[in-house]
């Protein structure tokens, strides 16, 4: 007789609500970039439109929903100029001496990213974190470490001020809560999220600007209750805060519209 793997669970319809949600959030950026070069260059449809950006995402080790986000927040280039942006800053990067352990500097979004989350996990005593960037006026998740699968999807977009992180954002201050279970900075599904992946405690870091501008978030989760954290503790989360984010600064200013002139060069001359 012919044995069948048993049917998966049915899944749960506030997980199915989660999912969805985050398709719809994923897509839409790249979605509003795609429309957005189809009306001004000469390519005939959104597919091509995605080609373009998914090309130009791999050439420069740009995340596509980055590109994306950059192309549909900027102003349009001038009709007939040869580039996106002109007389973009340039420079190296910046320094991040809160997180160099050793004489070679730190290079790529992805490494800068998760060696900050590293570093901030050690300041803190903390075993499971993420990092969220800012785009189109969200948190979106971008690293993470020793969090199960139901909090990423959850906490994958953040949209409002009903977590730490959200509260962190708004009000451009790290926030610690000592004990999630009593926090009222939570709405009750966002609690549940946080508490079933065995996290008791959390501390979330801005990332900001010189100019005072959030980039994103660091965030820690403590499998116990918390105090509050000493003055050196702060201190040195906030000399993190202030480097990467001076450096996610630098970096979409220079390899960002790099890759964006990069493509209005290819749009302008596509065939």
């Amino acid at each position: 007789m012919t044995e069948f793997p048993p049917a998966p669970a049915p899944q749960d319809p506030a997980d199915r609500a989660v999912d969805e949600r985050n398709r719809r959030l994923a897509r839409a950026g790249v979605a509003r970039a795609e429309k957005l070069l189809v009306r001004r260059y000469p390519i005939p449809s959104q597919q091509e439109a995605f080609d373009l950006l998914r090309r130009t995402s791999q050439k420069f080790n740009v995340k596509l929903h980055t590109l994306a986000d950059v192309a549909v927040r900027l102003p349009a280039p001038q009709a007939g100029a040869p580039s996106w942006i002109a007389g973009r800053p340039q420079g190296a990067a910046p320094p991040l001496p809160a997180l160099q352990t050793g004489p070679e500097r730190l290079t790529g979004h992805g490494a800068v990213l998760r060696a900050a989350l590293r570093h901030t996990l050690h300041v803190t005593g903390a075993a499971m974190g993420n990092v969220q960037l800012v785009e189109n006026g969200m948190l979106r998740l971008e690293e993470h470490t020793g969090l199960n699968r139901r909090f990423t999807d959850f906490f994958a977009f953040v949209e409002d001020s009903t977590t730490s992180c959200g509260q962190a954002a708004g009000e451009r201050r790290q926030v610690t809560v000592k004990d999630v279970t009593v926090s009222d900075i939570f709405d009750e599904p966002s609690r549940e999220a946080i508490l079933q992946t065995g996290s008791r405690a959390c501390h979330s870091l801005p990332l900001v600007s010189p100019g005072g501008q959030v980039m994103g978030m660091i965030s820690t989760h403590h499998e116990e209750t918390v105090r509050d954290f000493s003055v050196a503790q702060l201190a040195a989360l906030r000399h993190v805060g202030t480097q990467v984010g001076r450096w996610l600064l630098w970096h979409r200013h220079t390899t960002v519209l790099t890759a964006l002139n990069d493509l209005h060069t290819n749009a302008t001359h596509n065939n």
